[in-house]
């Protein structure tokens, strides 16, 4: 593909722009039906500006090579090169820290920089490559995590819960704890914060199989005559 590295004609940058659109469309459609916060409007502006970005930055380097009395060497790809800088600013605004202490958003930045890489490739030329990485990052995001969780060993088929749970009694926290593991629930981590002189506020973190809906965990928690109020998370 020799072709790529030479000044290119108008046709070849509007397939390149619309090519990269395509692509951008798709990686943006799965975010948005999973109603994340970066989804196809972001998608789309991150691969197609990408892809101009780094024609710009192929074309400039033969549009200027200098003259007789200068001697201006340029990096085809260094425009492009800072490309992936700056989409880490963006991927950094959609990593949230919850009040649990856990980390949401990173799948998110992390498809952020892949739809970047995508227009890229698109504007360098590489269009098979960027086809094939658009379609494994796909499976990669909605295909192989199903078969982990199905497939996978015990610890890759659980899911974290957040529980909070108020307990008048000092003397009854053993007796939840107890009554918790016997319920299949396996306890991760476990914070308690006396509240009150007769209040006292467990933050637990908990393992549930896949399979077990958020709903049946606070049902069979809220049964415990020792747990005056409770609060329930899905991780």
């Amino acid at each position: 593909m020799e072709w790529i590295f030479e000044p290119q004609s108008e046709l070849q940058i509007l397939m390149k722009l619309g090519i990269s659109a395509v692509l951008g469309l798709i990686i943006g459609l799965e975010r948005e039906m999973k109603r994340k916060p970066v989804g196809l409007k972001t998608s789309l502006v991150i691969s197609i500006v990408s892809c101009l970005l780094t024609i710009v930055s192929l074309e400039s380097a033969y549009k200027f090579p200098g003259s007789d009395d200068v001697n201006i060497t340029m990096d085809p790809l260094r425009l492009a090169a800072q490309i992936v800088s700056g989409v880490g600013f963006i991927g950094a605004g959609v990593i949230l820290r919850r009040d649990n202490n856990s980390i949401s958003g990173l799948t998110t930045a992390a498809i952020i920089w892949g739809a970047a890489g995508i227009g890229i490739a698109v504007g360098a030329g590489f269009f098979l490559e960027a086809i094939a990485g658009v379609i494994l990052l796909i499976l990669s995001v909605e295909l192989i995590p199903s078969l982990v969780t199905w497939l996978g060993p015990r610890k890759l088929r659980q899911k974290e819960i957040f529980l909070k749970l108020e307990i008048k009694g000092k003397d009854d926290i053993a007796t939840v704890l107890k009554k918790i593991k016997e319920e299949k629930i396996y306890i991760k981590t476990l914070r308690i914060k006396d509240v009150e002189a007769d209040l006292h506020l467990l933050t637990l973190k908990v393992l549930v199989d896949y399979k077990v809906k958020t709903s049946e965990v606070y049902y069979t928690v809220s049964k415990f005559s020792e747990i005056s109020r409770v609060e329930i998370e899905n991780g």
